[in-house]
């Protein structure tokens, strides 16, 4: 095992008690089902998912501080982060707002193997899809 798996593992640990609470936060009502709901609904309140997704994002970060997240993550976060309302969008709602959706789905994807593989002592034979994907985001795999 590698040595930033090892730190991987123990920070994973160490935020066990508060990981559950970030996930929680992007769970719920007004950080999740509103503004997903927004999307369907093409309102512009679909934009707030943006700054979710950028607090998941740090959250990830920190758990392997140092090291860059994965170039096809922060792609999709990228294009789905930074964007500004303005009423034209409402001509192009899908091209424009989707990427914000994706972003969103991705970060909450990590949060949640992050949160499902804290209690993690060692690494798990064999190896999880969700776990796998945790190292491939950390550029472990």
């Amino acid at each position: 095992m590698a040595d930033s798996e090892v730190t991987l593992i123990a920070n994973l640990q160490a935020q066990r008690p508060v990981l559950p609470a970030a996930l929680d936060a992007a769970t719920d009502h007004w950080r999740y089902e509103d503004p997903i709901y927004r999307y369907y609904h093409q309102s512009y309140k679909v934009y707030a998912l943006q700054h979710q997704t950028q607090v998941i994002v740090q959250t990830l970060e920190a758990l392997l501080p140092g090291v860059p997240l994965s170039a096809r993550f922060l792609e999709i976060v990228d294009q789905g982060t930074g964007r500004r309302f303005t009423p034209d969008v409402n001509t192009r709602w899908t091209t424009e707002t989707r990427p914000i959706l994706e972003a969103f789905f991705h970060a909450r994807y990590f949060l949640e193997m992050a949160v499902r593989y804290a209690s993690l002592a060692e690494p798990p034979s064999p190896l999880p899809s969700g776990y796998a994907a945790l190292l491939s985001l950390y550029h472990l795999r």
